[in-house]
C-alpha cells in the first residue's frame, strides 16, 4: 500500500510524458498552472456560472489546452446528453496515464471505467443502492439529522453551517452505508475536499486520493477477514472472489467522497439560496409536496459538481455540427448545461415550484451518480428539519462576504455562518 501514491503520479507522468513524444521534459507541477480560459467551466460569480462559459451560438467549442491535447468544451445541454450517453467515448482511466499502465495499478471505481469493467463494477453495486436497501437507512438519516441539530441549538452566538451541519450528515451516512468507523471522518472530510480543490495543483490532488486509497485498502482488509452488515461486508460476502482488494477500496472511495462531497456542497449551498429567499424557506417549511419539487430545482440550479469526468472520443464522430476526430478530449460543463435556455425560462434564477427538469446534476448515461437517491433522500430530509427547527435563521454576515470555492471540480461554499434565532 506504500507505494501507492507513486503509482498514482507515475501514471499521470506516463501519460503526459507520452504526449510530449517521450522528450522526458515534462514538469508536473505546470498541470496546476493552467491557462484562465481552461478554468472557466469551474468559476463562478456567487452561484452563477460566470459569463464568459458561454459563447452564443456555441454549445461546443474549443478548448486550450496544453501537452498537445486537442480538447472541446460542452455547455449546451443536448449536446451534453449526446457526449455523456455517446457509446463511442471512453471515461477510462488508461487515456490519462498510458495505454502501457498495467491493470493492477488502476484505482478502481466506477468513474473511469469503461465496460465491460465499469459493467461488471456497477452491477456490485447496484443492489445496494435500490429504494429496498436504501430505506432501511432512512431512520438512520433522521437520526443524524437530528442529532446535528440537537448539537447546533446548544451552541452560543453564530453558527457555521458548513461544519456543523453540512459536512457531519452525509459523512454520517456514508460511513453507515460503508460500514466504516465513524471516528475516521474528519480525516475523509479533508480528503474529499483536498481531491476536488485544483488550485493546490495537481500533486495535492493526487496524494489525497492515493491517502483515501490507502486507508480504504486496509478497511478492505479488515472486511475480508470479519464481513460486516455494510456495503463493503455486503459485497464481500456475496462476491467476494469476483473481486480484487484495490477494486473494492475503489468503489468504496467514489462512494465515500463521491456521496459526501457532493452531498455536503448541496446541503450548504442549498441553505444559501434558502436564507436568501423567505418564500423558498416557508414552502419548505410548511409543504411537504413542495420540498420534492424544490430538491430538484435546486440540484439543477446549482448543480454542484461542474463539469464530468473528461471523455475521450474512440471514434470520428460529430455533435453540435462539429466533428470530434479520435483522441480529442471533450469537458461537458455540467453547470453550464443546467441553465441553458433549452430546458425552460429564466433558468439562471430559481423557481421553487418548477416543474422538474431533465438536469444533469447527476451525470447521464452509463455514468450517472448511481448514489443519487440516496443523496436526494438526505437533501429531502435535511432542509425543512433545518427550517422547521430554526424558523428564525438568518445570515451572520452580509452574503456579499460568503467565501466560495475557487477553481474547484466541486463548487461550495467554505464557511456560512448564521444566527439560528
Amino acid at each position: 500500500m506504500g507505494t501507492l501514491k507513486s503509482r498514482v503520479i507515475s501514471w499521470i507522468a506516463r501519460r503526459y510524458m507520452a504526449r510530449k513524444g517521450g522528450s522526458g521534459g515534462l514538469d508536473l507541477s505546470s498541470i496546476g498552472m493552467l491557462p484562465d480560459k481552461v478554468l472557466v467551466p469551474l468559476r463562478r460569480d456567487g452561484l452563477d456560472p460566470i459569463p464568459e462559459l458561454y459563447k452564443a451560438g456555441e454549445p461546443i467549442r474549443r478548448l486550450p489546452l496544453r501537452f498537445g491535447l486537442k480538447a472541446w468544451l460542452v455547455t449546451g445541454h443536448a449536446e451534453a446528453k449526446q457526449i455523456l450517453g455517446a457509446k463511442h467515448v471512453s471515461t477510462d482511466f488508461a487515456n490519462l496515464v498510458g495505454q502501457g499502465a498495467s491493470t493492477d495499478s488502476n484505482p478502481g471505481g466506477l468513474g473511469m471505467a469503461d465496460p465491460p469493467v465499469h459493467t461488471r463494477l456497477r452491477k456490485l453495486l447496484t443492489p445496494e443502492f435500490t429504494m429496498r436497501r436504501l430505506n432501511r437507512l432512512t431512520p438512520r438519516i433522521h437520526d443524524i439529522i437530528e442529532g446535528q441539530l440537537d448539537a447546533m441549538a446548544k451552541v452560543d452566538g453564530p453558527v457555521d453551517l458548513v461544519q456543523e451541519f453540512a459536512l457531519p450528515i452525509p459523512s454520517l451516512v456514508i460511513c453507515e452505508l460503508l460500514g466504516v468507523p465513524y471516528d475516521d471522518r474528519d480525516d475523509f472530510q479533508r480528503l474529499a475536499m483536498a481531491r476536488f480543490d485544483l488550485y493546490g495543483g495537481a500533486g495535492a490532488s493526487l496524494g489525497a486520493i492515493s491517502e483515501s486509497l490507502d486507508y480504504l485498502l486496509g478497511v478492505v482488509e479488515q472486511q475480508r477477514k470479519d464481513p460486516g452488515d455494510g456495503l463493503l461486508g455486503m459485497i464481500i460476502k456475496e462476491h467476494g472472489d469476483e473481486t480484487s482488494d484495490l477494486e473494492l477500496a475503489g468503489l468504496a472511495d467514489g462512494v465515500l467522497t463521491g456521496g459526501f462531497e457532493t452531498t455536503a456542497s448541496m446541503l450548504a449551498l442549498g441553505a444559501v439560496v434558502l436564507l436568501s429567499d423567505p418564500e423558498a424557506m416557508r414552502l419548505v417549511r410548511d409543504d411537504d409536496e413542495a420540498i420534492g419539487p424544490f430538491v430538484e430545482e435546486l440540484l439543477r440550479y446549482l448543480t454542484v459538481v461542474q463539469v464530468a469526468f473528461p471523455r475521450f472520443v474512440k471514434q470520428d464522430m460529430e455533435i453540435g455540427g462539429v466533428t470530434l476526430s479520435e483522441g480529442d478530449v471533450v469537458i461537458v460543463s455540467l453547470s453550464g448545461a443546467d441553465r441553458d435556455e433549452a430546458l425552460g425560462e429564466n433558468m439562471n434564477s430559481v423557481e421553487p415550484t418548477r416543474k422538474p427538469t431533465s438536469h444533469l446534476a447527476f451525470g447521464y448515461g452509463i455514468h450517472r451518480c448511481i448514489g443519487a437517491e440516496l443523496a436526494k433522500m438526505e437533501l429531502r430530509a435535511a432542509y425543512p428539519a433545518l427550517v422547521r427547527r430554526f424558523p428564525s435563521m438568518r445570515l451572520h454576515v452580509p452574503a456579499s462576504e460568503l467565501a466560495y470555492r475557487q477553481t474547484s471540480i466541486v463548487y461550495a461554499v467554505d464557511t456560512l455562518p448564521v444566527v439560528l434565532s
